[in-house]
């Protein structure tokens, strides 16, 4: 079996070297970084006698690479005039830049510093979670496994360059908790739409104010810009909530399960792609994409469900920085009996996750197709909606025996419309979202602890099953779109501008 892990995961409370955790950062750092360079810019070459290897050249450098394994690729060696010598994970970052500037004709001083923080913060990560306890929900342990993450990003892990104590508090991976803090917003600055009322149940703002959680991190980051509101009492200090949230996967959306909301705070932080602010014109047009994804799923003839953007609220002077999104919690759509999964915790792996444990994994994951393909397709048919249905936007419902009964999607912000983007591009999206992210990661997570196991042919049955015209070409075709997330990163492009590169399709010949 291919696993992340080259070395043994330490467990919560275990104790690691210095030498422990340089060895796994740099082993786990690789992971992602070689998975993008191989994807998007080497090319497959002969074999050198060794199986457990395969070469790739390098094309506009001319250098050949070899690594151990496939969906998880480690271990890299760059050949010399004395044979394969072995990369660490500086001197792999310094390659890859080397080869990035001959392929692309342009520079880049940012993008490897980045990938050198995600390193340090994997390094920190490792030696905090080490000390962490993990929670005892299993959902909220799903939702902070993700130690690798994004498994096709140059940098899944980095916080933007600061001293980990400053973002270590708040960081899932390292099974955080922590209060929310409140503010005061003076009552004719507040800015809202939609439905805002889960945010008073938090705190009480006294009179001619409204009441704002704040995320501590952001709140720090803002810190100057907040200053003066501050010093003229348009925002006044109101303590910390009673009860401490927890980070989801996506760092900067909280869940608070006495309260069973999710909130979605702003970030002036780069997180993969993008500076993780709520900016205002994806606010504003949230109401749009998220009425259109709640109707799509109340038409469908299925449990799955929609955790609705409710509504957001914030300060008019500080429109995007102190910006709060409330979303539906779990307790309102979840079969009862069910226990919610993140996707991307399935693939990463956990203590208890259902991919380990079932007896049966071809029905397993025969069930877990058919609660998450019909819903995303008949939103796109029917509705003409793009779920952003990739792995960390995907919560998979299981029963007491683990078998998957329902999938819940969420996040309008990444929703588009056909009616906006168009029919085939809408099409290429979901496409990569749901198989190329999703759907391929799960099978090649499942199949790796169940050897023998061949999981296409499932996929075919169950997508040939939904009646859309672009389904007999996706079945047939040869490749499937691949995200760029390299080449975007290199190039300086909008994080919001996907670019594909076609990838042998799995689904071809079964």
């Amino acid at each position: 079996m291919e696993r992340v892990d080259v070395l043994p995961p330490p467990t919560g409370g275990d104790a690691v070297t210095p030498d422990d955790v340089t060895a796994r950062a740099d082993a786990r750092a690789a992971v992602p970084l070689l998975n993008c360079l191989l994807r998007e810019v080497a090319r497959p070459e002969p074999g050198d006698g060794d199986e457990s290897r395969s070469v790739y050249r390098l094309p506009a450098g001319g250098r050949l690479l070899r690594v151990r394994g496939h969906r998880r690729p480690t271990a890299p060696e760059v050949r010399t005039a004395d044979g394969w010598r072995p990369l660490g994970h500086t001197e792999l970052v310094k390659l890859v830049a080397e080869e990035l500037r001959l392929y692309t004709g342009v520079d880049n001083h940012e993008l490897p510093g980045e990938m050198t923080d995600s390193r340090d913060a994997l390094a920190a990560l490792l030696t905090a979670r080490a000390a962490a306890v993990p929670p005892e929900d299993p959902y909220l342990r799903s939702e902070q496994a993700l130690l690798t993450g994004h498994t096709h990003h140059p940098a899944p892990k980095a916080r933007g360059g600061g001293p980990a104590a400053t973002w270590l508090p708040y960081a899932p991976e390292a099974h955080a908790r922590f209060p929310l803090a409140l503010l005061g917003v003076r009552a004719d600055t507040v800015v809202e739409e939609g439905v805002t009322s889960a945010l008073d149940a938090f705190g009480t703002a006294p009179p001619g104010y409204r009441l704002l959680p704040a995320h501590p991190w952001q709140l720090a980051l803002v810190a100057d810009a907040l200053a003066p509101a501050f010093a003229d009492g348009r925002l006044v200090r109101l303590g910390e909530t009673a009860a401490p949230v927890h980070p989801t996967a996506a760092i900067r959306t909280v869940h608070a399960p006495e309260r069973d909301v999710f909130l979605k705070f702003s970030l002036d932080v780069r997180i993969t792609n993008d500076i993780r602010r709520l900016w205002r014109h994806d606010l504003l047009k949230l109401r749009r994409t998220d009425a259109a994804a709640r109707a799509a799923f109340a038409a469908a003839e299925s449990p799955a469900a929609w955790l609705s953007d409710t509504g957001y609220r914030t300060a008019s002077f500080a429109f995007e920085e102190l910006a709060v999104l409330v979303r539906d919690g779990l307790g309102g759509h979840l079969l009862p009996g069910a226990t919610a999964l993140l996707a991307a915790g399935l693939v990463e792996g956990f203590p208890g996750s259902p991919l380990d444990t079932t007896a049966d994994p071809d029905a397993w994951w025969a069930a877990y197709l058919a609660q998450a393909v019909p819903p995303a397709l008949g939103a796109f048919a029917t509705h003409g909606v793009v779920l952003e249905a990739h792995l960390q936007n995907t919560l998979v419902a299981v029963d007491a025996h683990g078998m998957p009964v329902q999938v819940l999607y969420r996040d309008a912000e990444g929703v588009k419309l056909v009616r906006d983007v168009g029919r085939a591009a809408g099409w290429e999206r979901l496409v990569y979202c749901l198989v190329v992210n999703h759907l391929t990661e799960v099978a090649g997570a499942l199949a790796e602890r169940h050897p023998g196991l061949d999981p296409w042919p499932a996929v075919r049955r169950e997508l040939a099953r939904h009646d859309l015209p672009e389904i007999p070409a996706l079945l047939a075709a040869p490749t499937l779109p691949g995200k760029t997330n390299l080449l975007l990163r290199w190039t300086g492009a909008d994080g919001a501008d996907a670019r594909y590169l076609p990838l042998p399709s799995p689904l071809a010949g079964r």
